[in-house]
């Protein structure tokens, strides 16, 4: 199969599909793969990198769509991309439709195979190609927003770990999925209060086994929610329904209740967010202010620290991208029925409920 990576052109998005390490396995299986130049350049692989696996390296993106089968990417295809992706190629990435109804019309007049990596779901419900991105942005969340509670970027002015004499701030973690516990976990190494709220008591019961003692866990409900966003400093949302639009939880009213300079940082902002004042940013731009409350909603967050998200991503995704094009897309997907439910997208039909459900959409083919 003739496999191509271009390079990524959303604002400030510095990873890149596959590692060299990947390349390599892929033409050792006797595959041919097309590297854009200087597309690896912002994670730290050069073209030289890519060549010395048997990598062909193609000078421009348009060339890179028009020779590939398959596309291995990050980020979903942007507005200029639209035209480049065609009629029956495999395009394996990051989508999050659920976010974006000019994308889902998009990559459907495309008439292409689009497999998200969101929604590839083991037999267990895990989401392997989403966890090691979660896991960064988790960690990301509590790194950025204890920045932006600095007062000279409008925050609170609080420390998170506090000091002797000086109680530590406090964080309230929605959601004890992947992004929370790592949230949490990142948070109480700073020493900070963390609460952690879910509907799920089993994972509730995880976090309570596995936590120290200043993570605190409760029920996600509404009424806990405004109970606690009058008093803590830094709230991450990190709410995920696989492949649909994420819950709102904290509503516009809500914010007056805030202290000024509270930060958020909505995670899910890429799935919609979690919070109804939350909109997509940028790395350049990452934050504006409502209500006295700061909003931290970057919707590539790893894309910051590309280097560990792009090995950690290549680490799970390799294996699939193998399977493609060992087989094409409709073996692998008959084989691995974890890899099936990663098609949202075949030859113009939706097949995904998740994303029908968020445009009001009514016709899903099987």
């Amino acid at each position: 199969m003739k496999i191509g990576v271009p390079k990524e052109i959303k604002n400030n998005e510095n990873r890149v599909g596959i590692t060299p390490a990947g390349v390599f396995e892929l033409v050792k299986n006797h595959h041919t793969v097309y590297i854009q130049a200087t597309a690896g350049e912002g994670s730290g692989f050069f073209d030289t990198d890519y060549e010395a696996v048997g990598a062909v390296i193609l000078p421009s993106i348009e060339e890179v769509y028009a020779k590939s089968d398959m596309i291995v990417k990050v980020k979903e295809p942007i507005e200029k991309e639209y035209p480049l992706v065609r009629e029956n190629q495999v395009v394996f990435t990051y989508f999050h439709f659920a976010s974006s109804e000019a994308l889902t019309t998009a990559m459907l007049e495309s008439k292409a195979v689009c497999i998200a990596y969101e929604t590839v779901e083991e037999s267990d419900r895990s989401l392997p190609l989403l966890i090691p991105m979660s896991e960064v942005a988790g960690r990301m969340a509590i790194q950025q927003g204890a920045k932006y509670l600095e007062k000279p970027i409008k925050g609170r002015g609080v420390l998170l770990g506090g000091v002797p004499g000086v109680p530590p701030g406090k964080v309230l973690v929605l959601g004890a999925g992947t992004v929370g516990i790592q949230a949490a976990k990142m948070a109480a190494g700073l020493g900070a209060h963390v609460t952690i709220l879910d509907i799920n008591m089993k994972r509730l019961r995880y976090v309570n086994d596995i936590m120290p003692s200043h993570v605190v866990t409760e029920f996600s409900n509404e009424y806990n929610i405004r109970k606690h966003i009058k008093t803590h400093d830094l709230i991450i949302g990190g709410v995920l329904i696989p492949g649909a639009k994420a819950p709102g939880l904290i509503t516009r009213d809500m914010l007056p209740e805030m202290r000024p300079g509270t930060v958020i940082v909505d995670v899910a902002v890429d799935q919609g967010g979690c919070i109804e004042t939350s909109r997509p940013t940028t790395h350049e731009n990452p934050t504006y202010i409502i209500d006295d409350v700061v909003h931290y909603c970057v919707a590539n967050m790893p894309g910051a620290v590309p280097y560990t998200s792009t090995v950690a991503l290549t680490n799970v995704t390799l294996p699939y991208v193998l399977q493609l094009a060992d087989k094409g897309w409709e073996k692998a997907c008959k084989d691995h029925t974890a890899l099936a439910r990663g098609v949202n997208i075949v030859n113009g039909e939706l097949t995904y409920d998740g994303i029908a459900e968020a445009f009001g959409w009514t016709t899903v083919a099987n």
